[in-house]
């Protein structure tokens, strides 16, 4: 019995720990929202801050690393953005995934590139600071409406 009140006691010591480590969901969709803005605002320094060097993204456009995300914000003329449906979820300490939608109101490359875009991103813990390592986002398309039966 003793040893089954250890092994518990230790069990939960570890669930402890984990769930210490890995940030809460206000925390990370703060740092999601810090690069956003960064982004928003070119501060490309404050930017790189919250990415990983090996940075990885993928969008309808393509492929892209850190530094093609720092050469396209000056194509950006963001206005304004704002997230709803934030979710995040980790089953290890040192990584989480966020997924949500951001309404963007704003250009890029002179044409109008506003709309709800689905998102999700991958964070790692790296040196006692997490740093986004992944990031995808692609328009969200309106559902196409049933033609009227005759």
């Amino acid at each position: 019995m003793k040893k089954q009140i250890i092994y518990a006691i230790t069990a939960l010591l570890v669930v402890t720990v984990v769930s210490a480590a890995t940030p809460d969901k206000d925390a990370i969709q703060a740092k999601e929202k810090a690069a956003w803005q960064a982004f928003k605002d070119k501060k490309g320094d404050e930017f790189k801050k919250l990415l990983d060097k090996d940075l990885r993204c993928v969008y309808a456009e393509g492929m892209q690393n850190l530094q093609n995300q720092l050469d396209d914000m000056q194509k950006w003329d963001m206005k304004s953005f704002t997230f709803s449906d934030f979710d995040s979820f980790s089953d290890e300490p040192d990584v989480i995934v966020t997924t949500y939608k951001v309404a963007i109101e704003g250009t890029h490359d002179g044409k109008d590139a506003s709309g709800t875009y689905n998102c999700g991103s991958v964070w790692k813990k790296e040196k006692g600071a997490w740093l986004a390592i992944f990031h995808a986002s692609s328009k969200a398309e309106t559902p196409a409406t049933p033609a009227a039966s005759p």
